[in-house]
Formats: structure tokens, sequence, C-alpha cells
């Protein structure tokens, strides 16, 4: 719990980095790299220069990612310990580690070689709060249900059962990211009751609106029954939420459990068009979520406001991923710049 010192420190602290976030003018820049030599070069003029120096030539977008997800895991552990180590901050935090699992269960099931899947991932965040063991078993575990196994001495054991289970029989590999992702925001929601601090409510709440909402979405596109949404949908939510999920979850399709959300004030994010119609709500919705947390800085020092720079800077290696991946593949400046979600 954090003392009203160290949340005044953690707020100086919040406001000190997100002056020194990027605008959509220095993304640019950096989208209109010809190669990654030249991309690294220009990162190298920003707050990422000592993380990105570490980088050995070649460069490759998978490299240039774990650097950018190290410095931010570092960034996220200060603000952790200068807030008391807030259960919140932490529940936040474990997407890094959760985020490792994912790759590494997701190599077992489609068979990557051991030295493929080493290479997709950093044990930086699980260094810094000394948690490296778990993953390193599930790491160098012979196949996907000893990598299970391991994973049962976290509390997860039974979502990782369901999950292998509905994976076998829909063959869709996003049933990993929506039981990881389970998992994070039902934790997420536990710290968020257990705090004093009501704004956080807001903060969170729309987040685990989010999963819930996109989880059901996309069980209605694989046409999941009643009993298997039910599953996965996080129960920390406030009652208006719930009465929201269970007439989606019942709606008679994709586009009837939409036209659920006409009637709440996610309203405007419903599109027009049914084609795409997920990806175009999963992409509004996120911008909601960046919204929101820009909007976090009208309070002066308050908790939200340290929970709101851990999330930005999310937002902004995400956006930093995907111009490397556009500028490796060579894909025009204005295609990436239209998908990134930044402040005008």
């Amino acid at each position: 719990m954090a003392t009203p010192s160290l949340q005044v420190f953690a707020g100086v602290k919040s406001y000190s980095i997100k002056g020194k976030l990027m605008t959509k003018k220095d993304l640019q820049t950096l989208s209109e790299s010809r190669d990654l030599d030249e991309l690294v070069t220009r990162i190298k003029n920003t707050t990422y220069n000592d993380a990105i120096s570490k980088i050995q030539k070649p460069y490759t977008t998978q490299k240039i990612e774990i650097a950018l997800r190290d410095r931010q895991a570092d960034l996220h552990h200060t603000m952790m310990q200068a807030s008391g180590g807030s259960n919140v901050m932490f529940a936040y935090y474990l997407k890094f580690i959760l985020k490792n699992l994912k790759i590494i269960l997701k190599g077992k099931i489609l068979g990557r070689p051991q030295s493929e899947i080493e290479s997709m991932i950093s044990l930086h965040p699980e260094e810094l709060i000394k948690e490296r063991d778990i993953v390193l078993k599930a790491l160098v575990a012979k196949d996907f249900e000893e990598a299970a196994s391991v994973l049962k001495g976290i509390g997860i054991g039974e979502e990782i059962e369901q999950m292998y289970s509905l994976y076998n029989e829909r063959k869709q590999i996003q049933v990993l990211d929506m039981y990881f992702d389970k998992f994070f925001y039902e934790n997420l929601g536990r710290a968020m009751k257990s705090s004093g601090d009501f704004s956080l409510h807001s903060v969170c709440g729309i987040e685990i609106d989010y999963y819930n909402i996109m989880s059901i979405l996309r069980g209605k596109f694989w046409n999941l029954d009643e009993n298997q949404l039910q599953h996965l949908i996080v129960s920390n939510a406030s009652s208006e939420s719930r009465e929201m999920f269970t007439k989606m979850i019942s709606a008679d399709s994709l586009k009837s459990a939409l036209n659920e959300l006409l009637n709440t004030h996610y309203k405007g994010m419903v599109p027009q068009d049914e084609n795409g119609a997920i990806s175009k709500f999963e992409s509004s919705f996120e911008r909601k979520i960046y919204n929101t947390m820009n909007s976090q800085f009208v309070r002066i020092f308050g908790f939200s406001t340290i929970v709101a720079i851990v999330r930005l800077l999310d937002f902004e290696v995400r956006n930093l991923s995907a111009i490397t991946y556009a500028v490796e593949q060579k894909i025009p400046s204005d295609t990436v710049m239209s998908k990134i979600i930044i402040k005008d």
C-alpha cells in the first residue's frame, strides 16, 4: 500500500515519463526509415537509446521488440517500487510473464524448435522480480503436456487444461491468448477490488470489459456454445456489465451480440459494416482505453496516473513494434501510421 508521500513521488515520476513519450511526429519520422539500420539509428536519438544500443547486428524485428519490452519492464518495475509495491501495479506487471508463457506454450503446440522459442523471449522481466524458475521449467519442458504440468504450480492448471481442450476442438491458436488473458484480468479484478482507490475502478474496469466483450465476440465467431463462453468470462465486473455479457452470450449471432452493445455506453464503437466487425470494434475499444489512460492526468498525483503511465508505455511499445515490422517488410509509412494508437 502506497503511503501519501510515496504516491506523490510516484505521481511525479508518472508525469515525468509522460512528458517523454513519443509524439505522432516522432513516430512518423521513425516509420519513414528505409530499413532497420536507419530505424535503429533514429531510435538511438530517443529515450530508448540505452535499450536499443544493446542490440547486435544483424537487426531484426524480434531483437528490437525484445529490447523495447525490456526497457518497458524496467520502467514498470521502477514505478511498482515507487508506488510501494501496489497489488494493482504487480497485476499489470504479470503481463510480461504471461506473454512469455504464451510464446512458450504456442511454440510447444506448434512444434517449434527449442532454439526458436528461446530467441522469441527475454527473461529480463522475471529476473527483475526474481521469478525465473517457473518460466524456465516451462521453457525446457519436452512438450506441451509437461509445460502445462509445470504451470499447475502457479494456480492456472485448470485454465491450461480447459485451454488445451478447446484448442484441440477448434484448432484456433488464439484460444491460448484468451485463457492467459482471462487469468490476467481475473487477477487484475481482484487487485482492483482490494484497492481503496475508487478511481481505479473506471481505469481497470474498462479493461476488464474489453476482455469480456472481445472474448464473447470471438467466441461467437468460432461458434462456441453458451457454456464455453461462460467459462471465458471474468467475473470481476460491475452488475451492469454482467447483465450486458449475459445478453451478448444469449444472442443468436455475432451481429446480434454486437447489437446488444447499442444500448450501452459502448454504442459509439459498434461498426455499421459487418465485414471485419470484430477487428474494427477492437481497434475502437483500444483507442477508448488509450484515451481513458490519457485522461487520468487531470488528477494531480492520483494513483490512477501511476497505472495510466505504465499502460501508455505499453501502447508506445506496441506502436514502435508495429513500425519496426512495417519498416522490415517495406510497408508504406502512411499504412502503418493509420493503424497505430496515438494522440493527434
